[in-house]
């Protein structure tokens, strides 16, 4: 019998002065028009909080270090596949947030925690709030989840 497998990808919680960093998805196949934050998949071999500095140096410019990384959330969603999300934040950073994946990303900019925009990945603005609101674990795409 072959074993169950599940997805694991990384999203970054990156805040400034009350403001959250949010690109715009294009030509990805994957909720492209919407608004989401810098994420990604671990590629294998590499541990979730060094995939989570590696995308954000590929989609955003920016460097971190992996010590200075906090899980914030996880989300166990259902979409397609299964999949665990781990939602990361990090107090600081080095370099200016740019989109440096204009094939894949239509805008990248800081936007207010408080107003948001409205077309962004529904399972991201759902662990955005809960995880504003303290919740370390959530659900989504399940009958009944929250």
């Amino acid at each position: 019998m072959r074993r169950f497998t599940l997805i694991t990808d990384v999203h970054l919680l990156l805040y400034n002065d009350n403001r959250i960093l949010l690109l715009c998805r294009q030509n990805t196949g994957y909720e492209d028009g919407n608004y989401s934050v810098v994420a990604g998949h671990l590629d294998g071999q590499e541990t979730a909080r060094h995939a989570m500095v590696r995308e954000a140096r590929e989609e955003a410019g920016i460097a971190m270090h992996v010590d200075d990384l906090t899980l914030a959330h996880i989300m166990h969603r259902r979409a397609q596949e299964e999949r665990v999300s781990l939602f990361f934040t990090t107090p600081q950073w080095q370099g200016e947030p740019r989109n440096m994946e204009p094939q894949k990303c239509s805008h990248l900019a800081w936007f207010p925690v408080t107003q948001l925009p409205t077309n962004m990945v529904p399972y991201v603005v759902a662990a955005l709030e809960r995880s504003r609101r303290g919740l370390h674990y959530s659900e989504f795409g399940w009958e009944g989840a929250s």
